[in-house]
This record gives structure tokens, sequence and C-alpha cells, in this order.
């Protein structure tokens, strides 16, 4: 076994420990960065491992699949890992050039908590255990988003946590229905064992889909089950509103996941229930969080939105659960974390600066604005930056006279509350701004810099989306990996 795959989840579990005992001291910083740039190097490692060779199978204490705690290495699994591990080495470098880690106790080992939540739902092959990590994120999550917390950051946790309690209760639920009518929760054996399942059970089994969408509709901020989103992460401190640029993503993930094995397009149990659901929901979603951009009252609020907008967006061209939508999927799942991020970095700044509002008469520094005017490009979809081939990607996979229309107009509306936001705040010719420093400008510039290196590099990058998108639609090796007893591969 390679036991490099381990390392994403156990690497900053013993690190989130030691930190427990560093408190705000500079040993907690070391442990964090050591821990997360660490995961760097590891996420870079595995994603040129499983470019080149078929899924790969971690069995915790050796324990053969079904019965035994799998981890699987393929391509989805690690270039989520990668977008995971490049994000937060970015923001942990802002939260420590702003000092908002040292604004409350705990955060480094939340920190490291979460990237052990949000790895280990990247790389379990097992429902029951997808739902184990999902409960550890959002338990640091919850510390993360009251931390140094004021009352509206409480108020918003609050609701943060307990919309999410109902989804894990109802993750619970789904799990129980479906082992009671398959016997595993091991996604591999479920991939197997569904299509020969007797029609009897088929209702059953629909009910446990649907509630696992549900389930991945609330992670994912999906419409009817959005409203927790724009107040949590507009009130949460800019660095953690970044990370859970990512977060966010688990949702997404966890759907793709399961859309492309578990309840794959043509199995006749969930035949024509998954794709036509999220289509409509994914819809309104980005409209209203183009709407929300519209009409938001200050930049916290925009990003927000905008981070609302891209998981319609995100949902919206998954539905077709192809291969050219899923490749167009995780295309805008890539650019769309950094550009989030890079709005809620840009955000706190202006924040920090009294220009909390579009009415503020703060006046603000011109790299600020600059680094505004970029990353409300690439948040609305405008070349040059990687929003542009986003769209047109998902515009290209989905054919639809609807689907356009929604998008066209939902990009519309964000050009006009961008610019409206940018007038307000940045085009103020009285007052003078003190300089950003270049230590609180870097994090928000790498990731502007990410999203040209994904416009330059489009064409291979598409191109190896391409192929993970092939082989999702075909778990074959994902399957036969597992060893399954009984050659039920």
């Amino acid at each position: 076994m390679n036991h490099w795959i381990i390392a994403p989840v156990l690497l900053p579990a013993v690190l989130a420990a030691l930190s427990l005992f560093a408190g705000r001291n500079a040993a907690g910083r070391v442990l964090s960065l050591l821990g997360t740039f660490g995961l760097l190097a590891i996420a870079i490692h595995l994603l040129c491992t499983a470019s080149g060779a078929e899924p790969q199978v971690y069995r915790l204490g050796d324990w053969p699949a079904p019965f035994g705690i799998t981890l699987v290495l393929d391509r989805l699994s690690a270039l989520m890992l990668l977008l995971t591990a490049s994000l937060a080495s970015l923001v942990l470098i802002q939260a420590i050039a702003t000092g908002w880690d040292q604004r409350g106790q705990r955060f480094h080992a939340l920190w490291l908590f979460q990237l052990m939540g949000l790895n280990g739902a990247f790389l379990t092959g097992d429902a029951f255990n997808l739902f184990v990590f999902f409960e550890v994120l959002l338990i640091a999550s919850y510390g993360l988003m009251t931390h140094g917390g004021t009352g509206p950051r409480i108020r918003a946790g609050l609701q943060y946590i307990a919309i999410n309690l109902v989804g894990s209760t109802l993750f619970l639920f789904a799990l129980a229905t479906i082992y009671a009518v398959t016997g595993t929760l091991n996604m591999a054996d479920l991939a197997v064992k569904l299509p020969q399942l007797p029609q009897g059970d088929h209702a059953l089994m629909r009910v446990a889909a649907i509630l696992l969408m549900l389930v991945f509709a609330i992670k994912g901020a999906l419409v009817p089950l959005h409203f927790w989103l724009p107040g949590t992460y507009a009130a949460a401190a800019g660095v953690v509103a970044a990370l859970f640029a990512v977060m966010t993503k688990v949702g997404a993930y966890a759907a793709l996941r399961f859309g492309t094995m578990v309840f794959p397009e043509g199995l006749s149990v969930t035949e024509g229930l998954i794709g036509p659901l999220l289509l409509p929901a994914g819809l309104i979603t980005l409209g209203i969080g183009a709407i929300g951009i519209l009409g938001a009252r200050g930049l916290p609020q925009i990003a927000a939105s905008a981070t609302l907008m891209s998981m319609g967006t995100v949902f919206t061209a998954m539905s077709g659960f192809t291969p050219a939508t899923t490749a167009a999927t995780l295309y805008y799942v890539i650019h769309s974390t950094f550009a989030g991020a890079a709005l809620f970095l840009i955000a706190d700044l202006a924040r920090a600066r009294g220009a909390e509002v579009l009415a503020s008469k703060a006046p603000l520094p011109g790299r600020l604005a600059a680094l505004f005017m970029a990353a409300a490009i690439a948040s609305a979809g405008l070349p040059p930056l990687s929003g542009f081939p986003a769209k047109l990607m998902v515009l290209q996979s989905q054919p639809s006279t609807l689907v356009w229309a929604v998008i066209l107009l939902g990009t519309f509306l964000a050009i006009l509350g961008l610019s409206r936001a940018g007038t307000a705040l940045f085009w103020k010719p009285e007052g003078k701004a003190a300089k950003l420093p270049l230590r609180e400008a870097f994090a928000p510039a790498a990731l502007i810099a990410a999203l040209i290196g994904l416009t330059i590099l489009a064409g291979p990058i598409t191109a190896w989306l391409a192929e993970t998108a092939q082989s999702l639609h075909n778990p074959t090796p994902y399957i036969e990996a597992h060893d399954l007893p009984g050659g039920a591969q």
C-alpha cells in the first residue's frame, strides 16, 4: 500500500493535537505552517502519482473492503487535495500577516483539524466515513466561524450550526436506509450491488438517494437550502471565509462522486432522479447569488453572494453528468475557489480600513483597488481571466437555451453589482489612503496570479480534467482497486 495516501489526514491530526498546547504562541504558528505547507508538498506528490496510475486503495488496519475503512486516491481526490492545500497555504499566510490568527483561542488547532476533515472527505471510499469527516470539518468550522467573535458573527455561527445539524441528521437517516437495503456503505461495493437490487427495494433506495442529495445541497448551499451561506460567510473573518470557499465544494464533490459512481446515469434505481433535480436548483441558486451581488451593501456581502452564484453554476454544470459537463464543472470549481477566496481577503482588507459598507467615505489604497478590479473581473467571468473560459466551458457543455439565458443574465447582473461596488469604494478623489503593506497584499495577489496561470494553462489543464472526467464516468478501475470479495468487481 502507498502510505502517503493517509498522510493528508494523519499529518494535520497530529499537528493539531500538538498545537493545542501551543495556543497563541509562535509555536502554534510554526506547527500550522509546517502542517499546511507539508500538505501542499504531499498533495503535489499524490497528484503526480494519481495522474500516472489507476486508483489506489489504502486499507486502514489492512482490513479488506468492504469490511474495513478505505481511503482511495484517484485523479479527482488528488485534485481536491491540491486545491485545498494551495488555498490553505495562501490564506494562512494572510491570517498571520494581518494578525487574525491571534484574535482568538486555538485558531491553529482548529485550522489543522479543518484541513484534516476536508482531506478525509476527499479521500474516503466509504459513505459512513464521509459522514465522520463531514462532522470533523464542521466542528472545526464552527470554531473558526466564531473566532474573535462579535455579536453578529456568533449569531451567524448559531444559524450555521443549526442548519448543519439538520444536515447531519438527514445524512444518518440516509446511511441507515442504504445499509438496511444493501448491507454495505463502501462506495465501490454500492456501485456493484445497486444494479442488482431487487425491484421491491427501489423505492427505499430512491428515498435514500434524495436524502443524500439534500445533505450535499446543504453543504453546497443549493436552493432551497442556501439561506445560511450569505449571512454566515459575510460575518466570518475574511481569512476564515476564504478557506470556506473550498469547504462549500465538499458538497459538490460528494454529489459528483455519488452521481458518477453510486447513482450513475442509466441506473434503473435512480433513473432520471438526480440530474433533473440539480439543474433547476442550480439555476435558481445562480440567479439568487447574482441578485445578491447587485443588492449587497458591502464587500463581504458581495463576496458571499458571489460564492452562492458560483455554487449555482457548479451544480448547473454538474447536472448533465456527462464527461463534458464534469470536465467543465471541475475547471469551474478550481476557478471559483481561488476567485471567491480572493474576494473575501480583499473585502477583509477593506473592512479593516473602515469600508464596511459601500456608502463608506474612507479612502482605500490604489493597490487594493487594483486587486479588487482583477478579482471582480474573474468572479464575473470576463476575459482575460479564468472566469471567461470557465463559463464558456459550462455553456458549451450545457447546450440549453434556459441555461445560457440564466448564466448570461446572471453574469450581467454580477458585472453591474461589482462595478457599482468598485465605483462606490474606490472612486474617491478626496482623501488619501495609506499604502497597502506588501505582506497583506501578497495572498490576494497570489490568488489572482493563480487565476492568470489557470487562464494561460487552460489547454493542458482542461485536457487533464477531461481525462479525469472520463475516469469518473468509467468507475470500473476504482471498483477493481478494492478487490471486493467474490470477484464482485
